[in-house]
């Protein structure tokens, strides 16, 4: 019980806004990254995602935990609407890619619907001037297994095909947090 409160604090502290994050109409940092889709690892890449239109960049604290879980089985359920208004998603985290292995598949939450990209020294992250801590020892995730990794926290940006980033999007609830996203890519789309 000890563990899972633990990793629960842990998570939480994650999910603050990062207060630095960059803000709409700055560049958005280009990125390659081990990334899994559906089980399946392969090389992902932001600059050719973007050829196909608008890109939903997520960073989340951890795979297998409350909220995260939340937010990937939403974005899973809404996957249909993004690409309706041109948009693709990619969720980033410092997971390692055997855990996305598993949960880009998972049915309850990424449900093959969209990559998930390993970011396990956090470097992606900081690119996007957010906050990466230090995990805590023994953190479990939901599954009973530990985590063993750090976290960044849990912030969203729209990533127009001009390399810019047109919102970012944080401190809300993991269900409101793809709401908002998915409002602001159909804005996008009714513009053009």
């Amino acid at each position: 019980m000890k563990r899972v409160l633990l990793g629960c604090v842990c998570l939480s502290l994650a999910s603050l806004p990062a207060g630095a994050d960059l803000k709409p109409g700055q560049a958005a940092p280009e990125f390659t990254a081990q990334a899994s889709m559906n089980g399946k690892a392969f090389h992902y890449s932001l600059r050719n995602a973007l050829r196909k239109g608008v890109v939903v960049v997520y960073f989340y604290p951890s795979a297998y935990t409350s909220g995260c879980n939340i937010e990937a089985h939403t974005f899973s359920v809404n996957a249909d609407k993004f690409a309706a208004a041109g948009a693709t998603i990619v969720g980033v985290s410092l997971d390692s890619i055997q855990r996305l292995n598993d949960f880009s598949k998972d049915p309850d939450y990424c449900a093959g619907k969209f990559p998930t990209a390993s970011d396990p020294d956090g470097k992606i992250a900081k690119s996007f001037d957010l906050t990466v801590r230090a995990g805590r020892a023994g953190a479990t995730d939901t599954r009973g297994q530990e985590i063993g990794h750090g976290f960044a926290s849990r912030t969203t940006f729209i990533v127009t095909p001009d390399d810019h980033i047109a919102a970012t999007i944080g401190g809300i609830q993991p269900a409101d947090n793809v709401q908002k996203a998915l409002a602001t890519v159909q804005d996008l789309a009714a513009k053009k």
